[in-house]
């Protein structure tokens, strides 16, 4: 089974070395891509001292999601069977990787997602309440939408089945891509398991900067994002009257461009 580990980084220098150390050491037969999203920090020079990887580099800031988006074309373009995604900010731990592909050889699943809520485990961080009560929401809203059984929405620590990648059509560049990937994913009937993961909150304080940093500006935002994804294959008439809503909606909350580069 021929996998890559995709790294979206953006001013991760203190973290970026130990990281990619962790990784070799628990994927050692897997090939490993950075995408690094326009850091100002130390970490390019860091990267270009670092061999045998793939860096992805993007000249200005452009999202998470479309750091994800950027992984996902390049796995797909080099026909890799499975992508593992996870951060570098230490909140993702590498020694999960080899869970991960266990369960990617029993092939019976496209997606298996790390869940920070699926149960208890030693070690566990408290998340700060606004950020758990959102992601339930948005947990719950999607399983109760699309017929889910996902216990954590936003785990950006994932598998996914490259072939599975490809019927998908991600066009969402900020942190709420992972909503939009649910939608498509359900409806494409892609075969989904979760694996329990260990809730890590190293700086609870962490901000996603701007007007998402309002917990709720940033559940509208969550909201546009799902009305927008769910109307993809409705009327261009209805679509357009959504998008008239949303903007208006969005104009309230002053979310009148795109979000900044979210922090999980």
């Amino acid at each position: 089974m021929r996998y890559l580990v995709a790294i979206p980084v953006y001013n991760e220098a203190k973290s970026l070395i130990r990281v990619l150390r962790q990784v070799r050491q628990h994927a050692p037969d897997g090939e490993i891509l950075v995408v690094d999203d326009g850091s100002t920090d130390e970490t390019l020079r860091l990267l270009r001292a670092e061999p045998g990887i793939s860096v992805i580099r993007h000249i200005d800031n452009r999202g998470y999601g479309q750091s994800l988006r950027d992984a996902f074309r390049f796995a797909i373009s080099r026909d890799y069977d499975w992508l593992i995604t996870m951060d570098c900010d230490e909140q993702h731990e590498p020694a999960w990787i080899p869970l991960f592909l266990d369960m990617a050889r029993q092939d019976d699943a496209d997606i298996i997602s790390g869940s920070r809520y699926l149960q208890s485990l030693p070690g566990n961080s408290k998340p700060p309440s606004d950020r758990r009560a959102i992601n339930q929401k948005m947990t719950d809203m999607l399983n109760e939408i699309l017929g889910l059984r996902i216990t954590d929405a936003f785990c950006g620590f994932k598998a996914y089945r490259v072939s599975a990648l490809a019927k998908l059509n991600i066009t969402v560049p900020g942190y709420a891509m992972p909503i939009q990937f649910w939608v498509q994913a359900a409806r494409r009937g892609l075969r989904i398991k979760e694996i329990p993961v260990r809730l890590i909150y190293n700086d609870p304080n962490r901000y996603f900067g701007g007007t998402l940093d309002d917990p709720d500006a940033r559940l509208l935002y969550y909201y546009d994002v799902l009305v927008h994804a769910l109307s993809e294959q409705i009327d261009r008439p209805v679509r357009a009257e959504i998008d008239r809503e949303s903007a208006a909606a969005r104009q309230v909350c002053g979310l009148t461009s795109g979000p900044a580069q979210p922090v999980e």
